[in-house]
């Protein structure tokens, strides 16, 4: 019988609902299969998005700031519904069913989106020399808008739940799969970056080359075969049982405290009302205070049974134990770091909207090949690639020989990421003003200007640079010091910023053209020629932003105790392994 159960994923089933066969389900090529899913996504995700404000600007006829805002609402509204994909997925679907609905979701939305570049009546009509351009009407708009949000909505429910499943298919009580585990998530980061590169280089020439309708279609036909490969596995996946949503136990735990407001503590807190096994306790702390006034135990607190008695079983809405009490406190450490990543992600929305407005005026020539814009971003994910291929071979062993630990912790990875960006941004509004005093004297009105557009490469190197870490260091922030129940919440969270971030930028970009044009004759920084802007005073801004909360962060950051309890400990040995690339 020991033999057999060794066998056997104690938290774990296979696809009829047995306990889950070792040698039979799980381990890296079911969670291969799993990834496919997620590089198509981003194959899709990014293509769009990099190659989308100069679709609109020239083919719709938007202007450039409508265009950016477009596409940083896109993008936010893609991270935003992590949380949905999340709930859903931890509430009643369950994670292979969510990703089987939303990967079909996003299939169709990118479907749409080839139908509508295809179509003439779905465009409006191109310019003509001496006469306005005329832009697309609310029916064009409303169809494109469809596409869009029908892949932003199959994006978030992906991304919530596909690193998940995959280390759903790895037993972290078995050595061997703990490392497999460690591996699995060492090179999720790599694999999506390899989908992203080839969505700025080959997906974006085809689109500007060949036709967006074509780069599109490629796009859905691509996430047909990932969804065909991933359900080939269904019988070789191991499958966990959701213990509901975080969100709901957060809630449940606040409105219990709400309650309970009134009544005081009691002096020992041992009093506090505990259920959970000793071995599963997380230890009262003397952090947010008002929490734990939902683990006082009063009259009324038990379901009352058929009988009119009281049963053991305590209402969740007006009792939570200690330890649910104090997986709340974590995530509520967690909200300063995380308030204090989100202008990162401001910055790096301005990667995928003005800085590619920037190249469609610069002089992208390579000889006889003219670089797409909206390629540029591929020394973007360059950048990426090759500071975590020397974080991993050179800065980790030399960090372990100086310092004793495995490179930097993520608390410093994130700063790294919060001042690489804020130089970035610094560099940009340098590189933009040349770019302005080129204008000027060439002429503002001319559609391409002489200077080469790889002035614009050390924006794209400092802000990718700073995406290695800051990605790599929030998601094992978020993991590792967030409850062991929590980790799909957690996620989500993490996920926030980058939504947050996008609509941030957003929110700038129109107070920024309302605040400007009242104050310069109607001529605002962000104008629809950018020649005729100031947009390097608007990189310029967000570089004072970014010292600003860097400040902020770095006194949020001494503020924030790491809790090194045995659940947080455990997510470190797996998330980390022997490198730091994870998503």
């Amino acid at each position: 019988m020991e033999r057999k159960m060794s066998w056997t994923v104690a938290d774990a089933v296979d696809y009829k609902g047995f306990p889950a066969d070792k040698s039979k389900t799980g381990g890296w090529v079911p969670a291969a299969l799993i990834l496919g899913i997620e590089i198509v996504e981003r194959l899709s995700t990014m293509g769009i998005a990099v190659n989308l404000v100069t679709y609109l600007g020239g083919t719709m006829h938007l202007p450039s700031s409508t265009s950016a805002n477009i596409v940083s609402d896109f993008m936010g509204t893609s991270f935003l519904l992590c949380l949905l994909g999340g709930f859903l997925a931890d509430s009643f679907l369950g994670r292979y069913k969510t990703i089987a609905i939303f990967s079909t979701v996003q299939m169709l939305g990118t479907g749409t989106l080839a139908l509508a570049t295809k179509l003439p009546q779905l465009r409006p009509p191109a310019c003509h020399p001496h006469q306005p351009c005329q832009e697309a009407n609310g029916f064009q708009m409303g169809i494109l808008y469809l596409a869009l949000y029908l892949i932003a909505l199959g994006t978030g429910g992906l991304k919530s739940s596909v690193s998940g499943f995959g280390t759903d298919q790895f037993d972290d009580k078995d050595e061997k799969e703990k490392a497999q585990m460690a591996y699995f998530f060492n090179r999720f980061f790599f694999f999506i970056s390899i989908g992203t590169l080839t969505a700025v280089t080959v997906l974006v020439y085809i689109q500007d080359e060949v036709g967006r309708s074509l780069g599109y279609g490629i796009c859905s036909i691509a996430m047909v075969v990932a969804i065909v490969i991933f359900l080939s596995g269904t019988t070789r996946y191991r499958y966990k049982k959701s213990s509901g949503s975080p969100i709901v136990h957060i809630f449940q735990v606040i409105v219990g405290a709400v309650r309970k407001r009134n009544l005081d503590l009691p002096y020992d807190v041992g009093m506090l009302y505990e259920t959970t096994p000793e071995d599963s306790r997380i230890h009262h702390t003397d952090q947010f205070l008002c929490l734990d006034k939902a683990a006082i135990v009063a009259e009324g607190d038990f379901e009352e049974n058929i009988n009119g008695g009281s049963s053991s079983s305590p209402n969740p809405w007006k009792l939570s134990p200690v330890t649910r009490v104090e997986e709340v406190k974590m995530m509520a450490r967690l909200l300063p770091i995380w308030a204090t990543t989100i202008i990162f992600w401001t910055t790096y929305a301005q990667m995928i909207t003005y800085s590619v407005i920037q190249a469609t005026t610069m002089d992208r020539s390579m000889g006889s090949f003219k670089i797409p814009a909206g390629s540029l971003t591929v020394f973007f994910v360059a950048a990426i690639l090759i500071t975590l291929a020397l974080y991993d071979r050179l800065v980790m062993p030399l960090w372990k020989k100086w310092k004793g630990t495995p490179g930097f912790t993520n608390l410093q990875r994130i700063a790294l990421g919060l001042v690489l960006s804020t130089v970035g941004m610094a560099v940009s509004a340098l590189i933009e003003r040349k770019r302005l005093g080129a204008a000027k004297s060439e002429g503002r009105h001319n559609s391409t200007l002489t200077m080469s557009v790889f002035y614009l490469i050390p924006q794209f190197f400092l802000v990718g640079s700073g995406e290695a870490f800051m990605y790599t260091g929030q998601l094992d922030f978020f993991l590792t010091q967030s409850p062991k129940s929590m980790k799909t919440m957690s996620t989500g969270l993490f996920l926030t910023t980058l939504s947050l971030g996008f609509f941030v930028s957003s929110f700038l970009v129109s107070v920024i053209k309302k605040v400007t044009s009242a104050s310069h004759g109607g001529q605002d920084w962000l104008a629809d020629n950018i020649n005729y802007g100031r947009l390097d005073l608007f990189y310029g801004l967000l570089a004072v932003l970014g010292v600003v909360n860097f400040v902020v962060y770095l006194i949020c950051s001494i503020w924030f105790k790491p809790r090194k309890n045995k659940s947080a400990v455990e997510m470190e040995t797996v998330m980390n392994g022997n490198g730091e690339e994870k998503c």
